[in-house]
């Protein structure tokens, strides 16, 4: 049997959620607490749970806290999201916080023990909203930023200035007069219409050279 625990502060759900889990025969409920704290608490002379089901907005201490001093404790249980939360912050704040799995709430009970199953077996489950926020993330974004106006010489004058070098450093770094330095200089600031070094390391930094 998989052993399960559940943290999650609204009753009535944690309670529908374990009487549906303690009717399916693969799977033994040790724990099922309403915060972070009382469930760290309890699991020291509590079964070791396997999977903890774990909601993110908990009273007292959130889920994703509570998921890193839980991983931190016991790095082998793993960790099923169950929540309201389907923004891109959230998720990944609780992946990288070391959450296993992302479900939302609404799932039917049979994903959820579907899910649980797919965890144990060395999957990743997330709700079909989830998974494609998660994709959304990772996928190419449009690149619509202008060419550039200054000359591939002016840009190397540039990442010397956003490196902080003097103008004589930039000339030794590029193999250039001092004087060819000032006149890229002066090019740049009419292209960019700037007026200061301060204003095109600026720009430069802002990604909009």
């Amino acid at each position: 049997m998989i052993k399960l625990a559940i943290v999650e502060d609204v009753d009535e759900f944690r309670d529908n959620i374990k009487g549906y889990l303690d009717e399916q025969p693969e799977f033994k409920c040790v724990l099922s607490e309403n915060s972070i704290e009382s469930f760290l608490w309890k699991i020291k002379n509590s079964e070791l749970p396997e999977i903890v089901l774990m909601d993110i907005e908990l009273p007292g201490m959130s889920g994703i806290d509570g998921m890193k001093i839980l991983k931190g404790k016991y790095p082998d249980v793993e960790i099923l999201m169950l929540t309201v939360y389907a923004d891109s912050r959230r998720i990944f704040e609780a992946l990288c916080a070391g959450a296993s799995g992302y479900l939302l709430k609404n799932s039917p009970f049979e994903e959820l023990k579907s899910s649980i199953m797919e965890l144990y077996n060395g999957g990743a489950p997330m709700s079909p909203q989830i998974a494609r926020e998660v994709i959304g993330y990772f996928k190419p974004k449009p690149h619509n930023k202008k060419e550039s106006a200054l000359t591939d010489k002016e840009k190397e004058v540039v990442v010397g200035l956003v490196d902080g070098l003097s103008y004589q450093q930039i000339a030794d770094r590029l193999f250039i007069s001092v004087e060819t330095i000032r006149s890229h200089i002066k090019n740049i600031y009419k292209k960019l219409h700037v007026h200061s070094k301060a204003e095109v390391i600026k720009k430069s930094l802002k990604d909009e050279i």
